[in-house]
């Protein structure tokens, strides 16, 4: 700009007057292009700031250029990494929440796990107090209904040995069948049925060989329906209530064994 304001007012001052002698410019700038031994007149300045206004331009237009383009790429490496981003965005946020998921998952899975563990332990816990109570209340039911059995066993008994003598009679020969390996037999019975036991010895008797003796007995101390047996190998007990007595027993031991 210094060059050019010096070269304005030669030009200035050649337009005032002609009798002005040419100033030779001496410009780093202008001295390959312009021949400074020549006068410097208006025309060759104008085409020397035309061609530097053209310079200019070009300059300028090339600079746009190149500050357009680096701002298209800018933008384009804007784009390129906003459009990244948002892609990571979502693949972060796909991976947080199948995290997520499969954290809950697990964690609902393991809970129902010990939910269940623990409701079949209650479960089984409930089954097995209540199968104690059922063969509890099941062993004492049946003690209750073994007596009641013995208990009507005795009554019918009873009822029957009143409507009908002969059945005592029975009980004492199935005893005595017991005993009919034995040497020598001994029957002893009550006052009440001793008389029909006499008016059946010989039936009685024919359980036996001839060569085995058998006598009966009667016993005031017993009860009406006692009867029992002594041979030489001991005494059977053929009375109504031993028998009975045995029967309990034999049942208790059934009944426990089935237990």
């Amino acid at each position: 700009m210094t060059l050019l304001s010096k070269i304005f007012r030669n030009v200035q001052m050649n337009g005032d007057s002609e009798k002005i002698r040419s100033i030779q410019i001496k410009s780093l700038q202008l001295q390959e292009e312009i021949d400074v031994d020549k006068p410097l007149t208006l025309d060759v300045v104008l085409k020397e700031r035309d061609r530097m206004i053209r310079e200019a331009e070009q300059t300028i237009l090339s600079k746009r250029a190149e500050l357009e383009n680096e701002i298209e790429q800018n933008k384009q490496y804007i784009e390129t990494q906003l459009r990244t981003w948002e892609e990571q965005k979502v693949a972060f946020q796909h991976a947080a929440y199948d995290e997520g998921f499969i954290q809950g998952l697990e964690e609902g899975r393991s809970k129902a796990q010990e939910d269940m563990i623990q409701a079949l332990t209650t479960a089984n816990e409930t089954i097995r107090i209540a199968h104690e109570n059922a063969a509890s209340y099941l062993q004492h039911q049946e003690q209750v209904i073994l007596e009641l059995a013995i208990r009507t066993g005795e009554r019918i008994i009873g009822m029957k040995l009143e409507e009908d003598e002969e059945l005592f009679l029975s009980i004492v020969k199935r005893a005595l069948k017991e005993a009919r390996e034995m040497k020598e037999i001994k029957l002893y019975v009550s006052p009440a049925y001793f008389s029909l036991v006499s008016s059946n010895r010989d039936e009685l008797a024919s359980i036996f060989p001839v060569d085995v003796p058998f006598m009966i007995f009667v016993d005031e101390d017993m009860n009406a329906t006692d009867c029992f047996i002594e041979t030489n190998h001991g005494r059977i007990v053929a009375s109504i209530d031993e028998q009975l007595h045995e029967l309990r027993l034999k049942l208790v031991d059934i009944l426990d064994s089935m237990e």
